[in-house]
């Protein structure tokens, strides 16, 4: 949670240094294309007795955002599946999963004279896993429900055009079995980082 914190008072800083211009009118719409690097924290709960561990994952990501009011955007976020590797203490690697997670956020665009626009963003994660493999037996995963985090900043490079870096943190747990016994919780609760271009209609 600390690298978190930390990640959202970048964006602060930059809101600091705003002046007011209108950022984003009401009735616009953006796409976004883009990568994004998904980095589960760095415990992730016990799994039949040992810790677990699972590794990142970097996907192309797509972004829709309505902006409902001037500033004030509804953005989807969807993403190809995102793989992850599961170690278990003393175990090593045990086995795989995909995942994807659309997550619905509200955006609050600053409004700022100069190139940079900062925003902050809450939302609802979706988390679906599928495909999960394990050499210990059948593993399957819970889906997730859990509230998103996001914040960022565009750079203008036109007038319909900019680069945007932008953090979210989502709350992911899920249950898992194997063999059908429960075996613990995944604690997973990522620091997602994205780089994309979003085009303004």
């Amino acid at each position: 949670m600390k690298r978190t914190i930390s990640a959202l008072a970048l964006t602060t800083a930059l809101v600091a240094l705003a002046a007011p211009l209108a950022a984003q009118s009401q009735g616009d719409w953006t796409v976004g294309v883009g990568v994004a690097n998904v980095n589960p924290k760095s415990s992730n709960g016990t799994l039949a007795g040992a810790p677990a561990s699972i590794d990142d994952s970097t996907r192309p990501t797509l972004t829709f955002e309505y902006f409902v009011r001037d500033n004030i955007g509804i953005e989807l976020l969807l993403a190809t599946p995102f793989e992850h590797e599961i170690a278990l203490g003393g175990l090593g690697n045990i086995g795989k999963t995909k995942q994807l997670p659309p997550t619905l956020s509200v955006n609050y665009h600053f409004e700022t004279n100069g190139p940079i626009k900062p925003f902050v963003g809450l939302g609802l994660n979706y988390t679906t896993f599928f495909e999960e493999s394990s050499r210990l037996g059948t593993l399957e995963l819970d889906d997730s429900f859990g509230v998103a985090l996001h914040a960022g900043a565009d750079y203008q490079i036109s007038d319909n055009g900019a680069v945007r870096l932008d953090l979210r943190w989502m709350k992911i747990s899920s249950d898992a079995t194997l063999n059908g016994a429960s075996i613990g919780k995944a604690e997973i609760d990522p620091l997602i980082v994205g780089v994309s271009y979003i085009h303004r209609f």
